[in-house]
This record gives C-alpha cells, sequence and structure tokens, in this order.
C-alpha cells in the first residue's frame, strides 16, 4: 500500500476489504519497511543490516533490523484495532525463502546469499522458525481470523534459471536443484501451519515446483502470464489450488463506452478460469480477484478504489461465467 500511516492503511484495508483483508506493507516508510527488510526482521538467530545498496547478513544484531520490528509492531498494532471483532480470512505476506537468500548479501561479500548452499539451508530454517512465530502473535492479536500466509517470491523464476547476478554483474549464481528449491519452500510453508499462497509476479513462473512444496494457492499478474502457462494453471486448479488473480489495474479509468475496471478484472479472471477447463459456479472460495503487482506506487486514492475495484469485481466474476 502506499503512504507512511499504518492505521490509515489498515483502516483503508478493513473498510473496502470486510471479507478478506490483509496485514498492509508500506515500502514507502524506507529500509524495514521493504519486503526484504520486512521479512529479515522475523529471522532467528540470523541478523541483518543495510547497505548502500541493500541488505546483507550481519556479525550481530544492529539498528537497521530494531527499526524493522519497530515499524511490524507498529503495524501489527495498527491491524490489530482495525479487526477488532473481526472473523473471517485474514492475509499476511513475507518474503519466500529463495527471493530472499536472492535479495541478502553474504556478510563478507557483496554476493547474495543465494550464491552459498549453506546460508540458503540456513535461511529457510531461521525464516520457517521466524514465520511460524510471526503468523502464532497474529493470530493471538485477531483470535477470530482464519490465517492466510502469503510468501512473496518474484525472484523466483530467475533463481531457478540461474539469472541471479553475482556482485561484480559479470557471472550468475547456478541454479539450485529442483528438489532443493522444493524442500527449502516446503519448510517454509509448513512451518505456518496456515492455508498458505506463494505469489510470483514474474514471467515463466515455476508452477510445478510451487505445487510440489505444497503451496495451497498461486497469486499471479494476470498481465504477465503467458499463452502456454494455462495448462499448467489448470493442472493446479483441478488439484484443488487457489488461484490470487491480479487483475485490477489501480490506474485503469473510467472510458466512455467501455467496461468499467471492475467488470474487465472480472471478465479476465474469468476468461483464464475458463480456459483451464473448469467453471468458477460452485468454485467462488477458489478464485480471488487482487490488485496487479505495484499498488505501493499508487496514490492513496488510487489504492482504495483499486481495492473496491477488487470487491466488486468478485461479487460480479460469477456472472462472467454463466
Amino acid at each position: 500500500m502506499p503512504g507512511t500511516d499504518p492505521a490509515e492503511a489498515a483502516r483503508v484495508v478493513a473498510g473496502e476489504l470486510p471479507d478478506f483483508p490483509h496485514l498492509p506493507e508500506l515500502p514507502a516508510r524506507g529500509p524495514g519497511a521493504d519486503l526484504t527488510g520486512r521479512t529479515a526482521a522475523l529471522l532467528v538467530d540470523m541478523p541483518a543490516e543495510v547497505t548502500p545498496r541493500g541488505w546483507r547478513l550481519a556479525e550481530r544484531p544492529g539498528r537497521d533490523v530494531q527499526r524493522a520490528r519497530s515499524m511490524l509492531s507498529a503495524d501489527l498494532d495498527a491491524l490489530e484495532e482495525a479487526l477488532q471483532g473481526f472473523s473471517g480470512p485474514l492475509k499476511v505476506q513475507l518474503c519466500g525463502p529463495w527471493t530472499l537468500a536472492a535479495t541478502l548479501e553474504q556478510p563478507r561479500s557483496m554476493n547474495p546469499a543465494l550464491a552459498d548452499p549453506g546460508a540458503v539451508a540456513d535461511l529457510a530454517a531461521s525464516l520457517a522458525e521466524g514465520a511460524a512465530a510471526h503468523v502464532a502473535d497474529v493470530a493471538k492479536r485477531v483470535p477470530g481470523a482464519r490465517l492466510v500466509v502469503q510468501l512473496d517470491e518474484p525472484a523466483l523464476p530467475a533463481v531457478t534459471a540461474g539469472s541471479v547476478p553475482t556482485a561484480s554483474g559479470l557471472s550468475r549464481v547456478a541454479p539450485a536443484e529442483e528438489d532443493t528449491l522444493r524442500e527449502r519452500l516446503r519448510a517454509v510453508l509448513a512451518a505456518t501451519t496456515a492455508y498458505t499462497v506463494v505469489h510470483c509476479c514474474a514471467e515463466h513462473v515455476p508452477f510445478g515446483i510451487i505445487q510440489e512444496a505444497g503451496a495451497d494457492a498461486l497469486a499471479v499478474d494476470l498481465s504477465l502470464l503467458r499463452r502456454g502457462d494455462t495448462d499448467e494453471l489448470a493442472g493446479l486448479a483441478e488439484a484443488g489450488r487457489g488461484l490470487l488473480a491480479g487483475a485490477v489495474d489501480f490506474a485503469a479509468t473510467e472510458r466512455p463506452g467501455g467496461p468499467a475496471p471492475e467488470t474487465a478484472a472480472a471478465r479476465a479472471a474469468g476468461a483464464l478460469w475458463r480456459r483451464t477447463g473448469l467453471a468458477v459456479a460452485g468454485r467462488s472460495e477458489q478464485v480471488v480477484i487482487t490488485p496487479r503487482c505495484g499498488l505501493a506506487g499508487a496514490s492513496p486514492d488510487q489504492a482504495r478504489q483499486a481495492l473496491r475495484r477488487c470487491r466488486e469485481a468478485a461479487r460480479i466474476l460469477p456472472e462472467m461465467t454463466d
């Protein structure tokens, strides 16, 4: 979400998405509110610090992680206040183990932790422990919630393809074995003991790895899918996996004579689901309409409107398949 006020963001989310709210992330606040730093705050016995290039693993805990933890605590306080008496599904988001390994530098090197298999194993174990503690904390704060845990893995396609650059930029980190890719991801998903989602807002989504790692659902930006991805999605759907469809463009505007943005989003999601060979009717809980990636770059009014359009698109989605 855009902005820097966690209380306002929580109120907007609770108001516009009363049936399926989420813990807002506000990266505009700076280091520690970003994807990598926010999750680094949850790591157990693996401190991190900010450098001019981003985040790296550190020798000892410092003020950077303390600041990240303080911001996350403020976000949770705001969520708890906004969702008093709430009952239903509630989503929280964390950086997945492979994107974390690709964006955290090694402590005595500028190379990503991804280049050290031992560091990746330690990161996944630390993240699994931290994620479990985070989920328990949220459950305590919002006792009526059925938690949904989303792991953001935008770098996963690059990791699987071996295209993550080293510090020099002259070479690439070799891809991990598929068994290792699955196991590290599975360890974090299983530790949450919640309904789990893997979000991959990139091209060449590794559908098989995500499914075999045990994710209950997949979140994708529909605008980034390729023609051949339909068969992969069909397999996920047939296996009962959910789809969080990034279909609402926050920058979309009403056009004279054209469909409303929420109608266009519902049509896009419905068309994709039909191409998998499945009907939306009777499977409403298997499909969720979300904004496309990049909502943090929207204006506050655009973000609020995008969430409202998600809710409206979800309401009319079954009509798109009658």
